[in-house]
């Protein structure tokens, strides 16, 4: 399936859930819309679907102009992050009941294909109330996978689920385009899940389409402050500088040396990731001054909240680390690892590892 929104806006009464976007999905891919709550995504799947209709512009599959076709003519699938299945069915016949409708062959046989790659083949004579949240939801992702729709679209599936559950789903969820042939949309509001999964992604911010694109792509070049803000997790320190003839002049009075594009203005932030702090030094570094404000275990890392001279950052330290409050606390950086952005938040450079391929003219 090809589908292309062309201009698409939706608004309820002066409320604007969607500014004008026209977005073109490459057909049988993997979409991740990646934005936090209220940024549009749902709405915009639900015009996908054909729930909704746009207030304006037009949805256009395979070339054909489907803006005004009920979801029940669409060969559309949805899953929700709620559970939703039919009570009075079991697992099987929930799995079947798409299969039924097409009066499919071997139906037996399919279903437990089905179960067996969601391993849930053992609960298939249960009933969805006899089953836990995450096996619930993977009996509707089942179901879905048994539609065999042209489009399934994924409305954060994950997010009721435990970690480990939805690390094990995500690796099911991967392959599903391939399995199915089918054009996959991934809603999400959390950057370290869409650059797992992959494929590409759709950056949404308060209904308006920021960016679009390879997802490797547009993690390393944001065309503008909101997407790197919105890649991030933890967020991304911004701190304030002003161009000088060497680099850039913080507020402290410290010039770090760096390459800037001719046309660049005097006032510009740096956008520094979490993960690019640390606490070993090696050539070409600078160094960072701070006290501990707050240090946080998350998995295998330890998030660190330092008060600096050049402003309040957070450090993405591998391994576990015990920080006490208040404690000195040195970090480093290298100084071509950094995004750039005006004052109005326009990406003017990226990284230096990404010269050439993802450099950002200005």
């Amino acid at each position: 399936m090809k589908l292309f929104l062309e201009q698409v806006c939706k608004t309820v009464g002066a409320t604007v859930h969607l500014h004008s976007l026209s977005l073109n999905l490459a057909p049988k891919s993997f979409t991740v819309l990646l934005g936090a709550t209220l940024s549009g995504k749902t709405s915009l799947m639900r015009i996908m679907a054909g729930l909704d209709a746009p207030t304006s512009g037009a949805v256009w599959v395979d070339g054909i102009d489907v803006t005004r076709f009920s979801v029940r003519q669409r060969n559309v699938s949805m899953v929700y992050q709620q559970f939703i299945n039919y009570p009075s069915m079991t697992v099987a016949e929930n799995i079947a009941a798409p299969m039924r409708l097409r009066n499919d062959k071997n139906i037996e046989r399919e279903v437990l294909e089905i179960a067996e790659r969601l391993r849930i083949q053992a609960y298939l004579n249960r009933f969805p109330s006899e089953l836990s949240g995450g096996q619930q939801q993977r009996v509707a992702l089942a179901r879905a996978m048994a539609k065999k729709a042209p489009l399934m679209l994924l409305d954060e599936p994950l997010v009721n689920l435990d970690y480990k559950l939805r690390e094990e789903l995500r690796e099911e969820l991967t392959g599903l385009d391939s399995i199915n042939k089918t054009t996959v949309v991934y809603a999400t509001t959390d950057p370290v899940e869409a650059l797992l999964l992959g494929g590409c992604t759709a950056v949404m911010d308060k209904g308006e389409l920021l960016q679009y694109g390879n997802t490797a792509e547009v993690f390393h070049r944001p065309i503008n402050k909101k997407v790197a803000l919105a890649f991030s997790d933890p967020p991304m320190n911004i701190i304030k500088c002003e161009r000088v003839k060497e680099g850039v002049r913080l507020s402290n009075g410290e010039i770090w040396n760096l390459d800037l594009p001719s046309g660049a203005p005097s006032n510009l932030e740096l956008g520094i990731r979490a993960g690019w702090l640390r606490e070993l030094m090696v050539a070409g570094d600078v160094c960072i001054d701070g006290l501990v404000e707050l240090a946080e275990i998350a998995g295998s890392d330890t998030y660190v909240h330092v008060k600096t001279e050049i402003g309040n950052m957070v450090a993405q330290l591998t391994g576990v680390h015990d920080l006490r409050l208040k404690s000195n606390l040195r970090v480093y950086l290298n100084p071509s690892k950094l995004f750039v952005f005006d004052t109005k938040g326009k990406t003017i450079k990226t990284p230096e590892w990404n010269r050439g391929k993802f450099d950002v003219k200005y």
